[in-house]
C-alpha cells in the first residue's frame, strides 16, 4: 500500500459527509450511512450482541477519505445468512477455536451490494487485502465478505478470496401493464393457484394498503412492529431489530420503507415492511396477528410485485432462501460470498467443499430454471 495512503480501524461507522458515502456505496439503501448508523445507534449492532464494529477507514494522507470497507469481529455466526456452522463444528473437533472470526457484512441482512466501499477499483483493491492484513494480526481464524456485488467479488476473487455460491430468488419486471399482464405470462397451473390463493385471502373480509414515507404514522409502524416481534417470538428466538431501530430510520430515510398492511374488517391483522432502492424493492420483513391460509404470500410476494408494477420498478427480491417463491414468479438468482481462512490445511479443505458445492448449486439453477413458471413460447 502507498505510504501516502492511511488504513484506520474504527469502532462504529465513521462520520462522513453523506454525498461522499453515498458516492461509495452507489446509493445501495443497506450501505449507505442511514442504514449501518442506525443499526448502532439503536444497539442492535453492539458488542453485546456479538458484533463487535471494526470498520476499515481509507484515507490518503490529507485525511480524505477514500473508502471503507463494514467488518465485524463476531462470537457467532447469527444473522449472517452464510451458513458455515459445519466450519465452526470442524474447527472445534480438532481443538481449534473457529471464534472470534471477521465479517464483512451489513447485519441480519442477505441483500447483494457494495461490500469495498470506494470510488476506484485500486482503493477498492486495498481495502480487500488490508482486511486480510488486519485478520491476521488479530489472529482470528478467518475472515467472511457476504453478499458482495459482481465488481467487489471480482476484487476479491483476484486477491485470493474463496468464492461460496448459494441461491435466492428475485422477481423482474418485464415492462407489465399491470399485475393481471404478469399473470398472464406465467404457465396455466401457476397463474391458476395464484388467483385461487387471492381469492382465499379476498373471501376472508382481508383488504391491503400500501403506505409509503410520511404515510407510515407511529401507530401503524408500530403495529408493524409487534407483527415482526411475533414472528421471532413463535420461533422461540428473540428479534434482531428493537423498536429504535424502525422508529429512527423512518425519521431518516421514509422514503425507503413501504409497508403493506393487511386489514380484516378494517382492523390490521398483518404487515409486511420493504426497503426500497433505486430500482428495486427488497422484501424484508414480516408478522401476523392472525393465521388465514394464503395471506403469508399475499401480503409478502404477490402484493410487492403488484406494488413494483403498478411503480415500475425493475426488481423485487424476496429475502433469502424459498424455493416455493419460484412458483410465485420469483427465479433462481446466484449470491456469492468470500472466505479467508488463516490455517492453511482448513483453507484447502473449505475450499474442496467449496468447489464440491458450487457444482451441486449449478446443477439445482439448472433444475430450477428447467421448471420455470412462466409460459414456454417460440
Amino acid at each position: 500500500m502507498s505510504q501516502k495512503l492511511q488504513i484506520s480501524i474504527l469502532d462504529s461507522p465513521p462520520d462522513l459527509e453523506a454525498d461522499t458515502w453515498h458516492s461509495f456505496c452507489q446509493k445501495n439503501p443497506f450501505t449507505g450511512p442511514d442504514f449501518l448508523q442506525t443499526l448502532h445507534t439503536s444497539t442492535c449492532v453492539a458488542p453485546d450482541c456479538g458484533w463487535h464494529a471494526q470498520y476499515l477507514y481509507l484515507q490518503d494522507e490529507h485525511q480524505t477519505p477514500l473508502g471503507l470497507m463494514p467488518l465485524y469481529l463476531k462470537t457467532h455466526s447469527r444473522g449472517e445468512f452464510v451458513f458455515d456452522m459445519a466450519w465452526a463444528n470442524a474447527f472445534e473437533r480438532h481443538g481449534l477455536a473457529y471464534y472470534p472470526k471477521l465479517v464483512c457484512s451489513v447485519p441480519f441482512t442477505p441483500v447483494t451490494g457494495p461490500r469495498l466501499l470506494a470510488n476506484s477499483l485500486q482503493h477498492k483493491r486495498i481495502l480487500a487485502e488490508q482486511a486480510i492484513e488486519v485478520a491476521k494480526k488479530m489472529g482470528v481464524s478467518s475472515l467472511h465478505i457476504l453478499f458482495p456485488n459482481h465488481e467487489d467479488l471480482n476484487i476479491l476473487r483476484a486477491c485470493g478470496y474463496m468464492i461460496r455460491e448459494d441461491v435466492q430468488f428475485h422477481w423482474e419486471n418485464q415492462s407489465y401493464e399491470n399485475f393481471e399482464h404478469f399473470l398472464k405470462q406465467l404457465s396455466y397451473d401457476k397463474r391458476k393457484k395464484i388467483r385461487q390463493d387471492r381469492k382465499k385471502v379476498l373471501a376472508a373480509d382481508v383488504s391491503f394498503r400500501h403506505l409509503r414515507g410520511r404515510d407510515i404514522n407511529r401507530e401503524t409502524l408500530d403495529f408493524f412492529i409487534s407483527c415482526y416481534q411475533n414472528t421471532y417470538y413463535e420461533r422461540g428466538r428473540e428479534p434482531y431489530l428493537n423498536d429504535a431501530f424502525f422508529h429512527t430510520y423512518l425519521q431518516k430515510c421514509p422514503e425507503n420503507i413501504l409497508l403493506i398492511l393487511a386489514l380484516r374488517n378494517g382492523q390490521p391483522i398483518a404487515c409486511a415492511l420493504n426497503i426500497i432502492g433505486n430500482d428495486t424493492v427488497y422484501g424484508r420483513y414480516w408478522g401476523a396477528h392472525e393465521f388465514i391460509p394464503g395471506l403469508h404470500f399475499e401480503t409478502c410476494y404477490m402484493q410487492s410485485i403488484e406494488f413494483c408494477i403498478e411503480n415500475k420498478f425493475r426488481y423485487f427480491e424476496g429475502g433469502a432462501q424459498g424455493e416455493h417463491k419460484l412458483a410465485r414468479g420469483l427465479l433462481p438468482v446466484t449470491t456469492y460470498s468470500a472466505h479467508w481462512i488463516a490455517r492453511k490445511d482448513f483453507a484447502e479443505a473449505i475450499e474442496a467443499f467449496l468447489d464440491a458445492e458450487s457444482r451441486q448449486v449449478g446443477k439445482y439453477v439448472d433444475m430450477l430454471t428447467t421448471h420455470s413458471p412462466f409460459r414456454q413460447t417460440g
